[in-house]
């Protein structure tokens, strides 16, 4: 499995789950080198930049919380550098944080077995998620999933909104 976002907060809890729930490898991408050299202690197998996409090239799995130019330009190298062009990958568009639109070159979908998917209400069968839910609880309520993030109060949303952190913020009334 190959995590484009790696380095954020929902990439971060992504390294962990994928682990609990049976991948073999996981390999981390993102931007922040000082983020990804912290990557390892939560799971990853190996963390890359972008620029080492094709590292990453077996994966059978992406899942991009980027999305945008940094997701189009780096989809062909990943399936070029293929060993098996015909080897399955599935491409699980999650979050657009460099941008709502990726021009997808039409080579990627003619020269390799890829799937684009979403993830996000109504790309999942209810019945499927809640069957998942349970077992994700679980390692959320025991601690196996570390969390970084913090209640804040929505009184203090000025001051959290601007505040510098690596953690999610959760408002709560």
């Amino acid at each position: 499995m190959l995590i484009l976002g790696a380095t954020g907060s929902a990439g971060r809890m992504a390294i962990q789950i994928a682990k609990l729930f049976g991948a073999a490898r996981v390999i981390a991408a993102g931007r922040d080198t000082a983020r990804l050299a912290t990557l390892a202690a939560l799971g990853a197998d190996e963390t890359i930049t972008f620029d080492k996409i094709d590292r990453a090239a077996d994966a059978d799995v992406v899942l991009d919380y980027v999305w945008g130019e940094a997701s189009a330009q780096a989809m062909l190298p990943l399936l070029t550098a293929r060993a098996d062009r015909g080897a399955p990958m599935t491409w699980i568009q999650i979050g657009s944080m460099a941008g709502e639109l990726a021009a997808i070159p039409s080579v990627a979908l003619r020269g390799a077995r890829l799937q684009i998917v979403g993830s996000g209400i109504g790309s999942i069968a209810p019945r499927d998620f809640m069957a998942e839910l349970p077992a994700l609880a679980e390692a959320l309520a025991t601690g196996r999933v570390d969390v970084q993030a913090h209640a804040v109060p929505l009184n203090r949303i000025n001051q959290a909104w601007t505040a510098e952190t690596g953690d999610r913020l959760v408002f709560i009334p």
